[in-house]
């Protein structure tokens, strides 16, 4: 049996969330025009964009919303993708290349625009994000990266080594560069606010609602919940993420399930948060194993990165991240650690966000890579408009098969190998 995935309650988010809205399970079978499952970003915008299109909506979530990887990421809210521009033009095309490029260039806009059009509680700074640069070869790569967006208009600037620590508030980085589109939210209080903005509209929600099997029959798609309740829909969009186990065959096998591990500190003295990302930016950084890291809207610095695969066991799978952060801020020691805790992400084998049709009418959106609070958001909005029209160009990748990883049985010990060498090898604080 596999092990119950890590819970919520433990994250600094559900610690300062804003209350959830009222839901409950699905209590008697229902139809739909389209059903949604999984109550995250992905799920909970295209809802939300459905019903504002007058389109009968229900989501269907297995636990709470935000419960999966939407409430326990650090809340970076970074536009554009793994590929810079001049790559995903090499990939796609120049017509299609050029609108991906835009569409991911737009992404932190979408979480921005909701969360004032909609009047969200959410906390949040959109102060930019930087990239700091570990290495003399990454350096290169991150101005490389800055002039790429620059040359389609972003607001963007490469840094040197005095300039990113003056903001960051480390002098353990080469340099890098700033991304001034980008920025940082609350990430649960965003999902609950993107659930209540989703029933304002006219959707119906369902938490503790977990879909046991999903079948088609006769044109119409059936989703059967673990309590028996049904939902009949003409569409389906599947937005579960790494949380989805296996009720489309063969999708968990196209991803990785990693963990990332996150732990934050309490609310840091004045004197010492006062150096600290003094102008509100937010960070990762160039490591295969990249660390990311900011403060929250209470002054308390967060920091995630690798961790097992497997589940914690317990403190000690957070103690790497705690020295880190006492090599990067030295000034943070003496500072209690207040919150550990961690969460699946979804890696796909080309590091992009896949779109799927395996069968008339059924949707699949999987794949964050890092980018999923923005991305995610806009991803809602593009599948909404595809699945109201029918047109396929609303959409900012094209259709691809569920194509499994190789030995993917073997997936936690390359993980744990490849988790090892870049520790040893990667730069490492």
């Amino acid at each position: 049996m596999p092990q119950a995935p890590f819970p919520l309650s433990p994250s600094l988010w559900a610690a300062t969330a804003a209350a959830p809205p009222a839901t409950e399970p699905l209590a008697a079978s229902t139809r739909a025009d389209v059903l949604v499952v999984g109550g995250g970003y992905a799920g909970l915008s295209t809802a939300l964009h459905l019903a504002e299109r007058g389109v009968r909506v229900v989501l269907l979530e297995a636990r709470e919303i935000g419960f999966g990887g939407s409430g326990r990421n650090g809340g970076q809210v970074i536009p554009g993708l793994k590929y810079d521009p001049d790559a995903l033009m090499s990939m796609f095309g120049p017509e299609r290349g050029e609108r991906l490029v835009r569409f991911a260039g737009a992404t932190a806009d979408s979480v921005f625009d909701l969360i004032e059009r909609h009047a969200m509680d959410v906390p949040r700074v959109r102060g930019g994000w930087i990239q700091g640069a570990h290495t003399a070869q990454a350096l290169r790569l991150a101005h490389g990266r800055a002039a790429e967006w620059a040359r389609c208009g972003a607001d963007v600037q490469p840094l040197d080594r005095a300039q990113v620590a003056r903001l960051i508030g480390t002098d353990r980085y080469l340099g890098g560069w700033v991304d001034r589109r980008a920025g940082a939210i609350q990430p649960l209080s965003y999902a609950r606010g993107l659930a209540r903005a989703a029933l304002n509209a006219g959707a119906v929600v369902h938490t503790g609602s977990p879909v046991a099997s999903l079948a088609r029959a006769q044109g119409k798609w059936t989703a059967a919940t673990a309590a028996g309740p049904t939902v009949t829909a003409d569409r389906v969009v599947m937005c579960t993420n790494a949380y989805g186990g296996d009720l489309l065959p063969g999708l968990k096998r196209s991803i990785i399930d990693a963990n990332t591990f996150q732990v934050a500190t309490a609310p840091l003295p004045e004197a010492v948060r006062a150096g600290i990302f003094p102008e509100g930016h937010v960070t990762s950084d160039t490591r295969n194993l990249l660390l990311y890291f900011r403060l929250d809207h209470q002054g308390r610095l967060l920091m995630g990165g690798r961790g097992p695969f497997r589940e914690p066991k317990g403190q000690e799978d957070w103690a790497h991240l705690e020295r880190v952060m006492l090599k990067l801020f030295p000034r943070v020691a003496g500072t209690p650690f207040e919150y550990r805790w961690c969460g699946r992400v979804a890696v796909t084998r080309d590091y992009l966000p896949h779109l799927h049709e395996p069968e008339p009418g059924l949707l699949v959106d999987i794949g964050c890579q890092g980018r999923g609070v923005g991305l995610q958001t806009s991803m809602g909005q593009a599948m909404a408009q595809y699945v109201a029209t029918g047109d396929a160009s609303a959409l900012p990748l094209p259709l691809s098969p569920v194509v499994p990883f190789p030995l993917y049985g073997l997936r936690r010990l390359y993980v744990n190998a490849v988790v090892a060498w870049y520790r040893m090898t990667d730069g490492g604080v």
